[in-house]
């Protein structure tokens, strides 16, 4: 890949590429104007006091979210694409914010499927998405290793080929993610992709359906919604790129 850095997008993606609904004579018109702007909203999962089994409830939903939208497949596709292009079959990766592990245990697995080995190291905040990281680990029979780190204060010494972040953007303010994408470029030695929700109408609409129809977590039914009001635009995520001087970044 030519690009430093890549933004795909989950389920917004493909909704955006309908037309936008007619909102003017709609009761429901506060619900989407309010996407207008940014609206950063702290989450539920992100609380430190959250009791452990609701947000264990919560992983596992975000697993279910992540499967019906084609999470690992998004970061499948251009790890496929550099090993065509380099002939490499081996690569060290970072799976950042990496929540229950889903994201980075499916991709390993889509990757060995194509006959590319990767050595994934995933790293989140949480104590409780690590221990539940890890159990996943063991019922997956993988080798994708867990570690609690916070890579906005404490981005790792060492390099990777690949560096993923799926859905954690739309968590931070404007210059913490800034900060978060020049922290990765460090640290990245070929790729760094970038997976995220886009604020838009049909986004916030089908994350609220989606979150409901796929995950019973109070938590998800909460935070999905939050998420998209918290996420970014493409223009505003070209932005991000930009202060970040990642040169060539690919954003769509």
């Amino acid at each position: 890949m030519s690009a430093p850095f890549a933004a795909s997008e989950g389920p917004p993606l493909i909704a955006g590429q309908l037309a936008e609904p007619a909102i003017q004579d709609c009761p429901t018109a506060e619900y989407f104007l309010s996407l207008a702007e940014r609206h950063l909203q702290p989450e539920v999962m992100d609380q430190p006091d959250l009791e452990p089994s609701l947000h264990v409830s919560a992983l596992r939903g975000l697993a279910r979210l992540n499967r019906a939208s084609g999470s690992a497949s998004l970061l499948a596709k251009p790890i496929k694409q550099l090993a065509a292009e380099t002939g490499r079959r081996h690569f060290r990766v970072l799976d950042v914010a990496s929540g229950g592990g889903d994201v980075a245990i499916d991709l390993q697995r889509r990757a060995a499927a194509a006959g590319i080995e990767l050595d994934i190291v995933g790293c989140d905040i949480s104590e409780t998405a690590i221990q539940h990281a890890q159990a996943s680990v063991a019922k997956a029979a993988s080798n994708v290793r867990f570690e609690k780190r916070n890579v906005l204060t404490d981005p790792p010494a060492e390099q990777f080929d690949i560096v993923t972040c799926s859905l954690f953007l739309h968590h931070l303010r404007a210059d913490d993610a800034v900060a978060l994408l020049e922290n990765l470029s460090q640290v990245t030695g070929q790729l760094l992709l970038v997976n995220d929700l886009v604020r838009s109408r049909w986004g916030k609409l089908l994350a609220d359906v989606a979150c409901r129809v796929l995950s019973r977590s109070s938590v998800v039914h909460v935070d999905g919604p939050r998420s998209v009001e918290g996420a970014f635009t493409l223009e505003e995520a070209v932005g991000l790129c930009r202060a970040a001087l990642l040169d060539g970044a690919l954003v769509g």
